[in-house]
């Protein structure tokens, strides 16, 4: 892992739990830019898009591009854009991140159901204002034809309070009422890895992915062939993560505690 020239951060759970930061976010990302890694931001959330990260950060004192940030939304427009390269309409539960994201790729959001419009597809993400009406119209549109896609189907999302329900959750219900499972863009599929690698211009071999939660972003980094590393500041334990297979290179107490000991070996446990 000496030859490592980048890293991929998830973010809730890595970088903060919704509003606290994990750690002091300025200084690290000064060790980051200090150990000369190219650096990628990662996350399944796609409430937000990256304008937005870019601002959060700099709340936290964090100075970062668009750029250098990638959520599930950007995945799922990259999906969808190939599918249907003449854009068109959608039916999308969601929040900012996947509206704004998809209709910068040129395609146009369908309000509530209609027998006039079929949409090419209904695309499910975290919602925290879901109704049933929003299900209702998801579901009918899908049973009458529509592409079925999802941004992420992580089914918890960490908190100060603990774990509440993620985008997986309303993902699920939509499944359950259409008998269709959809076609998802975020981690563990490769969608959102790719284009890290791409922005770095780095063979997966020379990159780090590091996330709280095994199924979503160590997965994914595994898939990719890239190195991987998981924190305990969120949602997976060092129990769970000891038994993963393949393995998971390095296990760490958090983000913190990660950069301070570099490069890490291959197989480490390491506390602050």
């Amino acid at each position: 892992m000496k030859d490592i020239q980048g890293i991929i951060l998830d973010l809730d759970g890595v970088l903060w739990r919704d509003r606290e930061p994990i750690g002091d976010l300025q200084q690290i990302f000064f060790r980051l830019q200090a150990l000369n890694l190219r650096v990628m931001l990662a996350t399944n959330n796609a409430t937000r898009a990256p304008a937005q990260y870019v601002e959060k950060l700099h709340g936290f004192g964090v100075e970062i591009s668009e750029r250098q940030i990638v959520n599930s939304a950007i995945a799922a427009a990259r999906l969808l854009a190939q599918r249907f390269p003449q854009g068109g309409p959608l039916y999308v539960i969601g929040e900012t991140g996947i509206r704004t994201t998809v209709q910068a790729h040129g395609f146009t959001l369908v309000e509530d159901f209609s027998r006039e419009i079929t949409p090419l597809a209904v695309v499910v993400s975290m919602d925290r204002e879901v109704t049933y009406q929003k299900l209702r119209a998801a579901t009918l549109f899908v049973r009458a034809g529509a592409a079925f896609y999802a941004t992420n189907t992580d089914r918890t999302f960490p908190t100060p309070l603990g774990l509440v329900p993620g985008a997986g959750a309303i993902v699920a219900a939509v499944s359950t009422a259409t008998d269709q499972h959809p076609i998802v863009a975020g981690k563990p599929h490769p969608v959102m890895i790719q284009i890290c690698l791409e922005q770095m211009g780095l063979h997966p071999t020379q990159v780090l992915v590091v996330g709280d939660r095994l199924e979503t972003d160590i997965a994914g980094g595994q898939a990719a062939g890239c190195h991987t590393a998981l924190v305990l500041s969120g949602v997976s334990t060092r129990a769970q993560a000891e038994s993963w297979q393949p393995p998971v290179d390095v296990i760490a107490s958090d983000l913190t505690a990660l950069l301070q000991k570099w490069p890490p070996l291959q197989g480490d446990f390491i506390l602050p």
